[in-house]
């Protein structure tokens, strides 16, 4: 005579396959957070493979920066030339007062000396081939004191910006190449910033001869995207 187990109302049989099916669900669970962790995982993975490459592409061209701002500071070194390399931006600020007359925007002769000289070193450092294929822009900004209405030093900074600007790209000034001002023209600006950004002394108050003045500044095809990497990596 054959007997069948029963337990609280259900046969041996119906256990069975209910501890079957629970152990199945278990393991489909298991598959499937098992398989979400390997996602992850490799989400993880290439995440930091991509930061590492961002990183490694950030270091590349910061050092592009520091190298270009060095060679600028070995251009100018031992001349006589009174000029300043930033050592963060590598910008270069010329006084205007060796420019351009007071309240005036017409380059005079001791501006035009201070350019003939100055621009065929810096230009030169610039699209050295080391450097040429970065260079996005070259921005050249005028600046004043802040002495009068900001709208009348906001024309005159322009028009100094650009007078600066056009003695660069006048192929009859003979002072740079023609293959050079052909290139030129593609990346040079001329912004005038009236004095929205004066210089001030060691005691915080502006330093009005310094304010007065017109930068050359340059910017590398990728500085948005450092300072995007930058704010990525930092978080």
């Amino acid at each position: 005579m054959a007997f069948l187990f029963r337990y609280d109302g259900c046969s041996f049989v119906d256990l069975c396959v209910d501890h079957f099916v629970y152990n199945a669900a278990i393991a489909k669970t298991l598959r499937t957070k098992t398989r979400g962790i390997k996602q992850q995982q490799a989400l993880v993975q290439s995440q930091q493979e991509q930061l590492q490459e961002q990183q490694e592409q950030l270091d590349k061209l910061i050092g592009i920066r520091t190298e270009l701002i060095e060679a600028l500071k070995k251009e100018f070194d031992g001349t006589d030339l009174s000029v300043k390399v930033d050592e963060k931006t590598g910008s270069i600020a010329l006084d205007s007062s060796i420019l351009f007359d007071s309240g005036q925007f017409a380059l005079k002769a001791s501006g035009e000396e201070l350019l003939q000289k100055f621009l065929p070193k810096y230009i030169g450092v610039l699209t050295d081939k080391q450097f040429n294929d970065y260079i996005s822009e070259i921005i050249i900004e005028g600046h004043t004191d802040t002495q009068g209405d900001y709208l009348y030093n906001l024309e005159l900074s322009q028009k100094r910006a650009l007078s600066v600007a056009t003695f660069c790209l006048d192929e009859n000034k003979k002072v740079l190449s023609t293959a050079k001002i052909t290139k030129l023209r593609k990346i040079v600006t001329a912004n005038g910033k009236s004095f929205s950004n004066p210089i001030l002394d060691k005691d915080g108050k502006e330093d009005q001869n310094a304010s007065r003045r017109v930068e050359f500044l340059f910017r590398l095809k990728d500085d948005e995207m450092i300072n995007d990497i930058s704010d990525i990596l930092n978080n």
